[in-house]
């Protein structure tokens, strides 16, 4: 089945992550030709990359020092993502763990302009709160001075233009966040709140102005639904709008702070639209706009500017399109690919692209979702009598995610094989406003698991879908997802693939990562206030409904849904009679990092299907 097995479509790759060097003339970015995201650099568009990391797990984000030829880059060991951050000198190839606190999870704060320290937090002091540490460049491991003891989620936003002060953001939700100043010359640092809230409100994206009086945003605060741009004056405490999304929200901006050159990015629908302007320097609130960058497959992301921010790089991504670094002159919007991430020889005129639809759920709610349908060159050894094709519905975790019309490699290898691939926004996904997003809390979890019973009733009714062979397919929270519909709706699947899921909210709350638990709870429910019906609505204990069979895979060293979740629903289905399969990756974590390991995962996982759809 299929023109291409699934090694080839796991060798299509992606070049991403970009960061300008000091000088200009350097690029470099994150690329997984070895298997897993290393470090890689080119001077010129399109040139042979010159590889600088080599290991054996993936990089998690790399950063030029202003000043100098070096950068930091962050990596975790076998997916436990307590990350440790290393200092590349490009011009020897020498690198050195700069933390050296493998126990600790260290968060990327920002170079200081002057290139002469750097800003991170971590949990070393205690595994369930992050504080706030400034570091030399030449310093290691314990060398890093604690500057302020926090209490919860903290992580930083960048230093001020004069380097005196750190921007910091607390998080109690997805949904409620908080904004502080540390001025780091005072005697005793601590922190000037600077968004005083009652509720949820987000606070989110946040970079200095050039003169350092003010703050950008994207911010619901007030009445908005979505989030909208605005701009914080550190002396009055007064919040103005600069730019409002129109009924979408406005995902981020991208900020020189020398310059005011800007990059805002909305997502309409799932797809991205940019911005990119330059700020007044009279008016902080008043911009003028640059032509819109010409790029390819409608989706955009992770912008950094030269240092003259004359041009910013940025990666983009499509259905049919796989990520790739462009650069864009920003006077001109002309945009140029500085990387060559190849598609393992298969043809790009072979990938199909979804279309997006909106399906009525049992309360008239809209529900958006992607429906890609194979060609009919594809449909060969799949369809029936009928001319119907199986459909794999994929659910997206979060919950507060959003399923967009990116690249993937393992749905274009589906649909290569004659499988339509479903990819629905349930009520309780981010990208759609806030009060959408609020639709699935807490007690009202089941309504969107209800949104997938609504959806695959309206797959159904499609004329190429075949209505016996529908396979539910999701990782992380998407995983209890294709749990719940499997207990809740069991008539309806020929099949599921839990990735990661959570089995039980009680014992996925009591074992996932001491930092973490706070929020989830917020999103979930406590165990203190919550536990009877986080019980009751656990696939676990529910699983005597289930029918349909059962993959289940998951990683051995995984922080936020421990494997313990995998192991239960395991057993208690195959104590039920249901036919189940399960695949532990011992040197993995949250999700699959390596090329070997993802190899034989979605090998399993097509040879389920063909066994059981």
């Amino acid at each position: 089945m299929g023109t291409y097995d699934i090694e080839r479509y796991l060798n299509i790759r992606s070049a991403y992550g970009a960061s300008f060097g000091p000088s200009g003339d350097r690029l470099s970015f994150l690329m997984d030709t070895t298997g897993v995201s290393q470090v890689w650099t080119v001077t010129e568009p399109r040139e042979w990359p010159e590889q600088r990391t080599f290991y054996d797990e993936q990089i998690s984000f790399a950063s030029w020092s202003p000043e100098r030829a070096e950068l930091i880059f962050g990596m975790d060991e076998g997916g436990n993502e307590r990350a440790q951050l290393h200092r590349l000198d490009a011009e020897t190839g020498t690198i050195e763990n700069v933390t050296a606190m493998p126990d600790a999870k260290h968060r990327w704060g920002g170079w200081s302009h002057d290139g002469e320290r750097f800003a991170f937090a971590s949990n070393r002091r205690d595994e369930s709160v992050f504080d706030v540490y400034v570091q030399n460049r030449d310093e290691t491991g314990d060398d890093a001075t604690l500057v302020h003891e926090g209490d919860g989620w903290l992580s930083l936003s960048g230093w001020s233009p004069d380097d005196s002060r750190l921007l910091v953001s607390q998080a109690y939700s997805n949904f409620d966040q908080d904004l502080y100043v540390l001025d780091l010359e005072a005697d005793e640092p601590e922190l000037d709140h600077l968004t005083p809230h009652e509720g949820d409100v987000r606070y989110q994206s946040a970079s200095w102005a050039p003169d350092g009086e003010g703050i950008y945003l994207v911010t619901d605060e007030g009445d908005a639904d979505t989030l909208y741009l605005a701009y914080l004056d550190l002396e009055t405490g007064g919040l103005e709008t600069v730019a409002d999304g129109d009924g979408w929200n406005v995902d981020g901006i991208a900020l020189d702070d020398e310059t005011g050159r800007f990059v805002y990015s909305r997502n309409v629908e799932g797809y991205t639209e940019l911005t990119v302007g330059e700020f007044d320097a009279d008016d902080p609130t008043e911009f003028e706009t640059f032509p819109e960058p010409d790029l390819p497959g409608g989706i955009s992301g992770g912008v950094s500017f030269d240092p003259d921010a004359e041009r910013f790089a940025v990666s983009t991504s499509g259905d049919t399109v796989n990520t790739n670094v462009f650069v864009v002159d920003i006077e001109t919007g002309e945009a140029e690919r500085w990387t060559s991430a190849p598609t393992a020889g298969i043809p790009r005129e072979t990938f199909d692209e979804a279309e997006l639809v909106h399906v009525e759920s049992f309360d008239g709610l809209e529900v958006p979702g992607f429906l890609t349908l194979p060609d009919e060159d594809e449909t060969a050894t799949t369809e029936n009598e009928d001319g119907e094709v199986p459909v794999i519905v994929d659910i997206h975790g979060g919950p507060e995610s959003q399923r967009r019309p990116s690249f993937s490699s393992v749905k274009q290898y589906f649909l290569d094989r004659g499988y339509a691939y479903f990819e629905p926004n349930v009520r309780g996904s981010a990208g759609y406003g806030a009060d959408y997003a609020a639709l699935d809390d807490v007690e009202k979890r089941m309504d969107s698991v209800a949104d997938i019973e609504a959806c695959v009733e309206w797959l159904q009714d499609h004329p190429a879908v075949d209505p016996e062979r529908i396979t539910a397919k999701g990782g992380s929270y998407g995983g209890f997802m294709v749990l719940a519909a499997l207990t809740e709706y069991p008539d309806l699947w020929a099949a599921g693939i839990d990735i990661v899921g959570i089995a039980n909210f009680v014992t996925f709350l009591e074992n996932t990562g001491d930092w973490r638990r706070e929020l989830r709870e917020a999103e979930y429910g406590s165990l203190e206030d919550d536990r009877e019906f986080l019980e009751e609505i656990s696939p676990t204990n529910n699983i005597e409904n289930i029918e349909a069979p059962l993959f289940v895979l998951h990683g051995e060293n995984d922080p936020r849904v421990p494997v313990g979740e995998a192991e239960q629903i395991a057993e208690k289905a195959r104590e039920q009679g249901v036919p189940v399969r399960k695949l532990i990756f011992d040197d993995e974590g949250h999700g699959f990092s390596k090329l070997e390991n993802r190899i034989e995962a979605y090998s399993a996982i097509a040879d389920f299907l063909d066994e059981r759809v």
